[in-house]
Parts: structure tokens; C-alpha cells; sequence
């Protein structure tokens, strides 16, 4: 048994159809830490109140040096994973014979001194994948930019942070955003061959670790982090340097923010304090039967007080909890740390440090 750190779903080709099949995991703090890939069989079996009933079936696992800070699926077959050494590794899953074996590997992309010293490694702490390309952001405050082809980095900016970067995104091709442990947001033009970034926000004054960062999947401005206070921040990267709303979400560390990639109005939190929720801004909340009374889950309704907001994103209005925003806690029975999620099309999946990963397979019934 592992505690898990990141849980990622394997993405699906562009025109499939079926929900996705296969997730990832990685562990941390355990003496032997592993990078697995599981499967999630058949649909045959959904309980009452659309859970799923059928155990994930562990396919294959292989050793990981340190524990897995972070992790992305680079296409169908390869998975990039950052580890707290501060390597960098490709593993590649074999479908036909159900193994994972070392792809590529950078051997301390992140260190504090120098690169040869036997230790002095620093954790990677964040990746981000846009195939071939990935970046990787570290607690050195080095950010490097990777091809999964080639054994040298494309570019490394060696001091563009004098604090902890935590994570980072893609905003477009050749613009990524970290999210760093002052609570600012740096924008970085990859094309641009100053290391200086070209944007800064913050939250103000306050300098709240940033831990997790998201961008809105077709609004590239709009922008979604989360910190050690547990405050959702909606951000609108056109416009201010501050961020346009900040929720009150969870009582502990928020580690990790997803958009629904296909269905942005819903936003997806998880917390050291073991809750794990659901934001829904969509505007047809009262059309639709609520599938979140089941499960003896709790759910808070905001009254509708203005006009359609279809075509300004919901989520820059400057409270979007007073127009209509649902939020759902989707672990009743809050236990350890939620550490990783992910979401797609009607799937979710969840990994605790109670050494336990949970599947849903019908978030929208």
C-alpha cells in the first residue's frame, strides 16, 4: 500500500468516444516509491448512487528514485514524472505486454548547488506537457524546457525565481505561467530570450504559498490557483495584477485545481484537509435533476440574481457564488489528505494519503 501523490487519467484520442479507461498513480513518502498504471474494466458494474463497484485493476508498476512530486501523460504510451531528487524521467507503458519501462531520463533537471555534487538535488516540484515539449519548475526556482527527443534541455532560465516555483502551465504554444511559494504568478514567452518573465500578479500583500495552478481550457486568460490558506483564486490574466475573485474553499493546503477539460464550467479542488470539491457555475443548475443529494453529500445553493451570463465566463463575475454556483463536497466522511485529482469526460479520480485511490465514473448522471 502506497500513499498517493498524483493520479492521472491517460488521455484519450481525439475522436473517442468511450470514457477513459486507464489512470496512472504515483506515491510518496513510502520507502519504496512507484509509478503504477491501472485499469478500470467494464461499466457493467455502478452501484445506486453512481459508484463505481468494480476495483481498479492494478496492470503494472514500476521502482521510482524519490517521491513523485508531479506527473503528465506526454501522449497515449508515455508518462513524464518529477521527482523530489530532482530528476526528470519518461516511462513508457507497453501496452501489449502490460510493463513500464525508463523512457528518457534528465538526472538533476533541479539542483541547489551543482549539478555533479552527489546530493544537492532539488525537488522538481512541477510538469507540463505539450508534446514533444514539456517544462519542467523546481524548489531551485529554475525552470527548464525539455523536448522528449532530445537528451539536452531546450532552454533553462537558471534563476527565475529567487523562491520555491510549485507549478506550472501552458497559457498558449510558446507562454507558461508558474504559481510560486510567494503567492505570485509569472507569465515566461518561451520565444523571448531574456529570463525575465513578461507578466507578474500576486495576491496582495499577503505572500500565501501558491501551490497548484489551471488555465480554463478554451478562455486562455482566465486562470485558476489554489494555496496553503485553501482560497480558490479566479484570475483574469488580461487585465490587473490581482486576482478578480478569491473563494473561501477549503481549511488546509489546496494541492491541486483542475478545469474540466471538456466542460469548463465545472472546476475540481482537493485538500490536506481531505475534502475533495466540485464547483459548478453552469446555468442550467435548476433545470437539471441534482444527482449531489445522493450519497448523503452536502450541497450549497447560491440564488440567481442576475442576467445570462453565458456569453462572460462565469467565473469573472466579481463573486461568482452570489449569481449561481453550486459546490459539493464529494467525500462526505473527510479522512487524510486529498493529494491529486483528475478529471475526464465523466470520470474522476482521487488518491489520499489513507493509501487509497477512489474512481467515479459518473460525475455529470
Amino acid at each position: 500500500s502506497q500513499k498517493i501523490s498524483k493520479t492521472r487519467w491517460r488521455p484519450l484520442p481525439a475522436a473517442a468516444l468511450q470514457p477513459p479507461d486507464l489512470f496512472a498513480t504515483g506515491s510518496w513518502d513510502n520507502e519504496d516509491n512507484r509509478l503504477a498504471v491501472w485499469g478500470v474494466g467494464d461499466l457493467g458494474n455502478v452501484g445506486l448512487s453512481g459508484e463505481y463497484q468494480g476495483e481498479p485493476q492494478l496492470l503494472c508498476d514500476i521502482r521510482h528514485d524519490g517521491d513523485v512530486m508531479d506527473m503528465q501523460f506526454l501522449d497515449e504510451e508515455r508518462i513524464v514524472v518529477a521527482s523530489s531528487t530532482g530528476t526528470v524521467t519518461i516511462f513508457r507503458h507497453h501496452q501489449n505486454n502490460q510493463t513500464l519501462s525508463v523512457n528518457q531520463r534528465w538526472e538533476k533537471a533541479h539542483y541547489h548547488v551543482n549539478q555533479d555534487a552527489s546530493c544537492g538535488g532539488a525537488a522538481c516540484t512541477g510538469v507540463i506537457c505539450n508534446n514533444p515539449e514539456i517544462v519542467t519548475v523546481g524548489e531551485d526556482g529554475r525552470i527548464n524546457l525539455f523536448r522528449a527527443d532530445q537528451k539536452d534541455p531546450v532552454r533553462t532560465i537558471d534563476n527565475a525565481d529567487s523562491s520555491t516555483l510549485h507549478a506550472v502551465t501552458f497559457l498558449r504554444i510558446t507562454e507558461i505561467l508558474t504559481v510560486n511559494s510567494i503567492g505570485q504568478l509569472k507569465i515566461w514567452d518561451l520565444r523571448q530570450q531574456r529570463n525575465e518573465p513578461s507578466q507578474i500578479f500576486s495576491l496582495t500583500g499577503d505572500r500565501v504559498p501558491l501551490h497548484c495552478v489551471d488555465r480554463h481550457p478554451n478562455q486562455q486568460h482566465i486562470v485558476a490557483t489554489g494555496g496553503q490558506d485553501g482560497m480558490l483564486s479566479i484570475w483574469d490574466i488580461r487585465q490587473g495584477t490581482m486576482p478578480v475573485s478569491l473563494l473561501n474553499a477549503h481549511e488546509a493546503e489546496m494541492w491541486e485545481v483542475h478545469f474540466h477539460p471538456s466542460n469548463p464550467d465545472h472546476l475540481f479542488t482537493c485538500s490536506e484537509d481531505g475534502s475533495l470539491w466540485h464547483w459548478d457555475t453552469s446555468t442550467d443548475i435548476s433545470d437539471k435533476p441534482s444527482f449531489l443529494h445522493q450519497g448523503g453529500r452536502s450541497t450549497t445553493y447560491f440564488s440567481h440574481t442576475t442576467m445570462n451570463q453565458s456569453v462572460v465566463s462565469a467565473w469573472l463575475s466579481n463573486d461568482p457564488t452570489k449569481d449561481r454556483m453550486e459546490i459539493t463536497n464529494l467525500i462526505p466522511n473527510q479522512t487524510l489528505s486529498v493529494n491529486s485529482l483528475d478529471v475526464l469526460g465523466p470520470c474522476l479520480v482521487y488518491g489520499t494519503d489513507a493509501e487509497a485511490i477512489y474512481v467515479s465514473r459518473q460525475l455529470f448522471a
